[in-house]
């Protein structure tokens, strides 16, 4: 039952990280709170799921043919998903994120989950499917799923295999691998879905389609299963933030289940006594004597290193890596949303701006910064402008990876009309910011934006500072931003365009240690960074530093 788990987390006998921790009072609130929004924990649901998984059998590895017995963790997921109800007795539950390190036994607890839906869940007609990017992939869970029919006779006897099917037919029920590249996904009725390995998701397409097939089902239950992923702005990267929201309380959601095993932010990744942070099931099918060893060649190697912390210890980490890491870049959202950012820079109080144009078929943005008020962060308000028809174009989406469209939708990029940016948006905006603001300079990149910069300076009464996009520019303000993220000086509202962007930062560092942003990852964009550091540079040149020891405070800085 959850409790047991609750109070070893709670007394400290599980090593558990902040958000495991999250889950678990998030439980004891619930239970505290949860009957005034109809909420209520049946004891007997959480039985019958943990009673049905007694019947199960591993199917390989060392213990092949033995009972499946789950481990602390999955005892508290099973209980939690299957026992919470709705005051209409139909389960509370409807999606549900489970995010750990690789070989703690997910798969294996899906298929689990997998089969309880199909026979035991009271679900006339039921369809699960395991799903995935590809068939392999899906069918790894399936797999799993019919061996556990073949090893448990009960099972055997009710139900029937056929190829990529298992069915029962007096119910019409069915469990089969469904893939992306699956011809068939519309008419799908879904009851329960397992999404197997998220963070290989390019796209949101599959998980969209499975999110729409469950809308004629009375308690349907989608599954995502996954390791930390590379891309934050994934359909995984996006669930991620979506649970981490809902386990820190900024979000209500009470239908979405979220268990998140992670290092903690400051945890030294070579120490095992943080590891089963990550790795709840160490020591079971997680060997500590395997991390020991790969962890040495880690230490060695950067790219093996990333490879360790994102699929051994559950760390967001792109393949390179980015400059700031955005665990770092999410914990300076602040308290206020971007648009109450901007509200507050209208006020008496010094604001720069940077810009970069950078193509006329793509990305634009806008960043401005306002200096702290009463030992408060510097404040980023940043807009984005992008060309109608590409923003709406699904083979950029897809190239991307990234949702141009709902971001439009949401406010987050401004769409000019046609195929190439209308520059008089931006002109529009400056114009406003000029009037409103005490916007005292606005950094630019000289690169396709001279004439627009002079048109803004003489007709708007702008300052506006051409800073070339080397080291000797970049380094001083790329380091600082880096600074004030790291000491929590930063605000930037959560604007997932900038946090997109921040992830993909990767820098370029010369002999003397300098570094500038680089423009090599090929698809993806900096533009909102860029124009940041540009803002924070036009700030920190003429007001000073906040930091001590910054580079600008040591002088000998170069002329622009």
């Amino acid at each position: 039952m959850p409790e047991a788990y609750c109070r070893a987390v709670e007394a400290g006998q599980i090593t558990a990280g902040r958000l495991v921790q999250a889950a678990v009072e998030r439980h004891r609130r619930d239970l505290r709170e949860g009957a005034a929004r109809g909420l209520t924990f049946d004891p007997r649901a959480a039985a019958r799921v943990l009673t049905f998984f007694a019947h199960l059998r591993h199917s390989k590895g060392e213990w092949v043919a033995q009972r499946f017995t789950p481990s602390a963790w999955q005892r508290f997921l099973l209980a939690s998903i299957f026992g919470w109800k709705r005051a209409d007795g139909f389960r509370r539950f409807r999606r549900a994120y489970v995010e750990v390190a690789r070989k703690n036994g997910k798969s294996t607890l899906a298929a689990g989950i997998g089969l309880y839906m199909l026979v035991s869940d009271e679900e006339p007609g039921a369809e699960v499917y395991s799903a995935a990017t590809t068939r392999d992939q899906a069918r790894i869970v399936f797999d799993e799923a019919s061996r556990m029919v073949k090893a448990s006779p009960a099972l055997a006897r009710r139900l029937t295999s056929f190829r990529n099917n298992l069915h029962i037919a007096e119910t019409a029920s069915k469990f089969q691998a469904l893939s992306s590249d699956w011809n068939t996904l519309d008419g799908l009725n879904i009851h329960g879905a397992l999404v197997d390995e998220l963070h290989a998701h390019a796209s949101r397409e599959l998980w969209d389609v499975i999110e729409t097939s469950v809308a004629a089902r009375r308690q349907p239950l989608i599954l995502g299963i996954t390791t930390a992923g590379q891309e934050t702005v994934s359909v995984c990267g996006q669930l991620h933030h979506h649970a981490v929201s809902v386990l820190n309380g900024s979000v209500e959601d009470d239908a979405f289940f979220a268990f998140v095993a992670n290092l903690d932010r400051g945890d030294d990744w070579t120490n095992p006594a943080v590891w089963p942070k990550a790795n709840p099931n160490l020591g079971i099918s997680v060997k500590l004597e395997a991390l020991v060893d790969q962890v040495k060649r880690a230490r060695a190697e950067p790219a093996a290193q990333n490879a360790f912390r994102r699929l051994h210890l559950n760390e967001w980490i792109s393949a390179e890596s980015s400059f700031i890491d955005p665990a770092v870049w999410s914990a300076c959202a602040g308290p206020r949303p971007p648009a109450e950012i901007l509200a507050g820079l209208a006020r008496p109080r010094a604001v720069y701006g940077g810009l970069d144009l950078a193509s006329t078929i793509d990305l634009a943005a806008l960043a401005l910064i306002g200096l702290p008020e009463a030992g408060g962060p510097f404040e980023v308000y940043c807009r984005f402008y992008m060309p109608e028809e590409v923003a709406r174009d699904p083979e950029k989406r897809r190239r991307d990876r990234v949702p141009y469209d709902a971001w439009v939708d949401a406010g987050w990029i401004t769409a000019t009309p046609g195929n190439v940016i209308d520059y008089a948006w931006i002109r529009k905006d400056l114009e406003r910011f000029a009037a409103e603001l005490s916007l005292l300079q606005v950094g630019y990149d000289p690169w396709n934006a001279t004439q627009f910069a002079t048109e803004a300076q003489e007709e708007l009464g702008l300052e506006m500072v051409p800073i070339r996009q080397g080291v000797i520019s970049l380094s001083a303000p790329t380091k600082e931003l880096l600074k004030l993220a790291i000491s929590g000086r930063l605000a930037h509202g959560g604007n997932p365009v900038l946090a997109w962007q921040a992830a993909n930062l990767v820098v370029r560092v010369d002999h003397n240690g300098n570094v500038a942003p680089t423009r090599e990852k090929g698809r993806s964009k900096i533009d909102g960074i860029v124009a940041t550091i540009m803002a924070l540079d036009r700030a920190l040149r003429n007001e000073g530093s906040p930091l001590s020891g910054s580079v600008y405070s040591r002088g000998g800085l170069a002329a622009l």
